[in-house]
């Protein structure tokens, strides 16, 4: 083979090599070329499909692929995280995280078929933000205090709601019936809507549910808001008192956020991270949040796997407090 032939040849094969390492870089720079599918793992309608639905059109108008929300609930949000932990990492399916299936599912004794850290890829927490417990607007209790005074009153006779076992509704309610002394009777729901129509209907007596799926019921004055459970009171409520006024030291903080599936390709991670982080600049999207009573938050993928880490010891221990074994 002469000089010439032997450069030429090296050359090609350069460049064959060269195309072999651009060409997963090149698929994700394209990203999406397809629809991508985004599970909110909680029910269809309820306020946490408000909050997801809105970002994920403007991630269609954006990126020029369709964002897809497909609502699958129960089993407090982990059959939806577990179908994302199975799924293909290649951006196509993402997680409406929740703290719930996230970070409180793992401490429960049936704990969820996935493993929050190993098995997901965060991208960015979205909002935070408390539940607020509220009871149908003429019962008997107009503050915490008179809540916690009838309840003791009626030991084992009042009822208060929840989304789901081991939810944040669930332990905000365990916890105040903990730091009370008080016995109340937890009765689990597949979502909040079912919630609503039995506090309006009498069966139940109280919940800690989502500020966002109760502030029209709020407004209408149908439901009367007790408290809130954030260490401090939240701008949509300022006149609604943190539970932590009455109970120094209760704090439930709920949080949504964006996850794909472990090893999702970084440049794909990154590149959602930054359009959602612009989404939540927009003035409608603001708007829309502070008046569901949420925090936007938009941290860094880095940012929100340290919160994750970091909410799955605390609320272990919480779990242990208020004596949830089942």
């Amino acid at each position: 083979m002469t000089p010439f032939s032997l450069l030429i040849a090296r050359t090609a094969l350069a460049l064959v090599a060269c195309a072999g390492l651009t060409a997963p870089a090149a698929a994700q720079d394209v990203y999406p070329s397809k629809p991508v599918l985004v599970i909110n793992p909680w029910a269809s309608g309820g306020p946490a499909e408000a909050i997801i639905r809105p970002i994920a059109d403007k991630l269609s108008q954006r990126l020029g692929q369709q964002f897809v929300v497909d609502s699958r609930g129960g089993a407090n949000g982990t059959i939806g995280a577990a179908a994302v932990a199975r799924a293909k990492a290649d951006g196509y399916t993402l997680l409406f995280s929740h703290v719930g299936p996230i970070a409180i599912s793992p401490s429960l004794p049936n704990k969820p078929p996935y493993d929050p850290v190993k098995d997901f890829a965060p991208i960015t927490q979205i909002v935070s933000g408390p539940t607020v417990l509220v009871v149908r607007a003429d019962f008997p209790a107009k503050n915490l205090a008179e809540l916690i005074d009838y309840a003791r009153k009626n030991n084992g006779k009042v009822a208060y709601g929840s989304v789901g076992i081991g939810s944040t509704t669930h332990l905000a309610g365990a916890t105040l019936a903990q730091m009370t002394g008080v016995e109340m009777i937890h009765v689990p729901y597949r979502g909040s809507a079912m919630i609503n129509t039995d506090l309006l209907g009498g069966s139940l007596q109280a919940a800690f549910v989502n500020v966002a799926g109760v502030m029209s019921l709020i407004n209408d004055g149908k439901l009367r808001p007790l408290a809130v459970s954030t260490t401090k009171r939240t701008e949509a409520l300022p006149s609604v008192p943190a539970v932590a006024e009455t109970l120094p030291g209760f704090e439930v903080n709920s949080w949504y956020g964006l996850m794909a599936p472990a090893n999702t390709p970084p440049a794909i991670v990154q590149k959602l991270h930054a359009e959602v982080v612009q989404i939540l600049k927009q003035p409608d999207i603001v708007s829309r949040m502070k008046d569901n009573g949420l925090d936007i938050e938009g941290t860094t993928p880095e940012a929100y796997s340290a919160k994750i880490k970091d909410d799955l010891v605390r609320w272990a221990v919480s779990i242990k407090a208020a004596g949830i074994k089942d």
